[in-house]
């Protein structure tokens, strides 16, 4: 498990800069954690599961003032003009969409074959994520110039999708 763990915190690691890059014109580095700075619009969470030959999720945490920013990248308009309502919460669940989508192509590329979920999206104040005892995680920090915002893998044990 533990280098199951090491290679999905790679290759999260790398869809990550690559999808903010690529689709938001945005460079941003790894960091070590460390909790979110309070925002007073809340939290937003963004998920997408992906089961087989490894199986677990893949979560964006990040403040909604920078979850705007991402939504107006994305959607290519000006910051004031996002609603910040069911835009934000589509951005999001796509931007997570796309970076599980880099790394199972990844996991597929070295014989892992997998499945993704739907993308999730949960928003919200003081937001954690609670996983089973037998779950696997890790924590990545990323800044941009101005904001800092989490990506986390989780990985589980599951033997019957290894049957996929």
């Amino acid at each position: 498990m533990n280098s199951q763990i090491e290679q999905v915190d790679q290759l999260t690691r790398e869809a990550v800069r690559e999808v903010f890059l690529g689709m938001l014109s945005m460079k941003v580095e790894p960091e070590p954690p460390s909790p979110l700075a309070a925002d007073p619009a809340g939290e937003i969470i963004g998920s997408v599961a992906f089961i087989g030959e490894a199986t677990g999720i893949i979560y964006l945490y990040a403040g909604m003032g920078f979850a705007t920013v991402i939504t107006s990248r994305l959607l290519g308009i000006s910051v004031r003009d996002v609603d910040g309502g069911e835009m934000v919460t589509d951005a999001i669940g796509e931007l997570s969409n796309m970076v599980a989508g880099c790394v199972k192509s990844r996991l597929c590329d070295r014989g892992w074959r997998c499945a993704l979920t739907f993308p999730s999206v949960v928003r919200g104040q003081q937001l954690s994520v609670e996983r089973p005892a037998h779950t696997t995680r890790r924590v990545i920090g990323f800044r941009n110039s101005q904001c800092h915002f989490l990506a986390e893998v989780a990985l589980s044990e599951n033997p019957i999708a290894k049957q996929l």
